[in-house]
């Protein structure tokens, strides 16, 4: 089994910043593709980037390409995302994923092990 726990949501005005953190627990952290995916009322959970074990491919969803980072600290059991340049837009729950998959795949009910999630709300 592994545990995620995110933090770092929250409200944020148009073109600001925010960084999630999802820590990880029970299993060998540095084993497992990490993603974030989110989730707006009403709308599907969909991918937002994720990462290979060994940080070697990472995606991106063509809507948060060039504003969104992921990284990884696996000495720390962490995976991040840096947000930046927020577009206002509905609130959604970010959620972290984990699965020991070798290969990156986008879609939600591939993804093993999820955290609760964290609100952000980007206001206009």
């Amino acid at each position: 089994q592994v545990q995620l726990v995110e933090s770092g949501g929250g409200l944020v005005q148009a073109g600001g910043s925010l960084r999630l953190s999802c820590a990880a627990s029970g299993r060998t952290f540095s084993n497992y593709a990490m993603g974030w995916f989110r989730q707006a009322s009403g709308k599907e959970r969909e991918c937002v980037a994720a990462i290979r074990w060994s940080g070697g491919y990472i995606y991106y969803a063509e809507f948060v390409k060039g504003r969104f980072t992921i990284s990884r600290d696996n000495a720390k059991n962490t995976v991040y995302l840096q947000m930046n340049s927020l577009t206002p837009e509905a609130p959604a729950v970010y959620y972290c994923a984990a699965d020991s998959t070798r290969v990156i795949v986008t879609t939600p009910n591939k993804w093993n092990y999820w955290g609760q999630g964290t609100q952000v709300t980007v206001s206009s």
